[in-house]
């Protein structure tokens, strides 16, 4: 059997998770989709959606939070509606799991690694965030939750964009790229979103062959360039947010990037990774990079979520192209001198 795409749907409360799961389940898009709603005193969705849509199968667990108490359940969830469609009592292409807004998705996404009868039934797609641009300023500063949801993003949608001044959507933007450069945002009205931006994303991959966008990590270029110029910038809603114009580095989830020319030694950066991740791991919530590795005339694909890290080999090295290594880090108040330092006495 095939493995079944799974979605996690994240976001702060109110950030409008379930309108757009609403929109998802009701297109005419022909995909029958399995949906495991975790909900912590917000609006359940089944009620509405299981009048108009029978076809739908939903897993309604309310017993909790996905991330901590509920993780057992998540896993029970996973592979019951796997054993039903194995012997055909269920009928379904993928699965969605919206978190409960307070939740962490980073133990939703280990789920689907650490436990061998999940990972060989589900591929875990991607980590969808919705981000509300009234209330982000304020939960961003205020609240680690949504914070994290922000860096394990692979997809952002900016939800309410319609209810702020422009310039405090495009402060927030800047703000989200500063956090997550690798997580492309959208801004999205009443959770009308192409199917395409939602699934077969492919932003998960761990241990999976996967085709490296050349154009990988060109944005965070751009953006670091932006930032250099708007340090001293008196936007108006920098002022506004009560923090002036710093507040970008308020947020403890940071990203960075780091580049090399030189080769690394594979050995000694699996000893470095392993330390680093052994460490700091609960506090790196995405890692990702393309590498140039001694020994080997392919790409190395290298990316993480906490403690779990995985790489492969990736496309062959073009004749004419430069050989060099960058990698991404997202995480929460991360050593970058150590990390850099570390790197570094890593290389040939």
């Amino acid at each position: 059997m095939a493995l079944i795409p799974a979605t996690i749907l994240t976001g702060f409360l109110g950030s409008g998770k379930t309108t757009l799961l609403k929109r998802i389940l009701s297109e005419a898009h022909g995909q029958k989709i399995a949906v495991i709603e975790n909900e912590f005193g917000e609006e359940n969705i089944d009620n509405d959606i299981l009048v108009t849509e029978s076809k739908e199968q939903i897993v309604q667990m309310s017993n909790g939070c996905i991330c901590c108490t509920i993780r057992e359940d998540l896993r029970e969830a996973l592979q019951l509606l796997a054993a039903k469609k194995r012997k055909g009592l269920l009928d379904f292409d993928r699965v969605v799991i919206e978190t409960t807004g307070l939740a962490d998705p980073g133990p939703v996404a280990q789920t689907f690694f650490m436990d061998d009868e999940i990972a060989e039934s589900y591929l875990l797609d991607s980590i969808l965030t919705l981000v509300d641009a009234k209330h982000a300023p304020q939960q961003l500063n205020d609240r680690q939750e949504a914070r994290r949801q922000v860096g394990f993003a692979d997809q952002i949608f900016i939800s309410k964009s319609d209810l702020v001044a422009t310039e405090e959507t495009e402060a927030l933007i800047h703000r989200l790229k500063h956090m997550n450069p690798r997580a492309p945002q959208q801004k999205v009205h009443f959770g009308e979103v192409p199917l395409k931006d939602v699934f077969d994303l492919r932003g998960f991959n761990l241990n999976a062959k996967l085709d490296i966008d050349p154009d990988f990590l060109k944005e965070e270029d751009e953006h670091d360039h932006d930032h250099v110029h708007g340090e001293d910038c008196d936007h108006p809603s920098h002022a506004q947010e009560g923090h002036g114009h710093h507040h970008h580095h308020d947020d403890d989830v940071k990203s960075f990037v780091y580049r090399a020319d030189r080769a690394f030694d594979p050995a000694r950066l699996e000893d470095f990774l392993g330390a680093i991740v052994n460490i700091y791991g609960p506090r790196m919530l995405r890692y990702k990079g393309v590498l140039h590795m001694q020994g080997t005339e392919r790409k190395v694909i290298f990316q993480g979520v906490h403690q779990l890290m995985g790489s492969d080999l990736g496309p062959a090295w073009a004749p004419d192209e430069k050989r060099n290594s960058r990698m991404v880090f997202i995480g929460i108040d991360l050593p970058r001198e150590i990390l850099e330092q570390g790197l570094d006495q890593c290389l040939v």
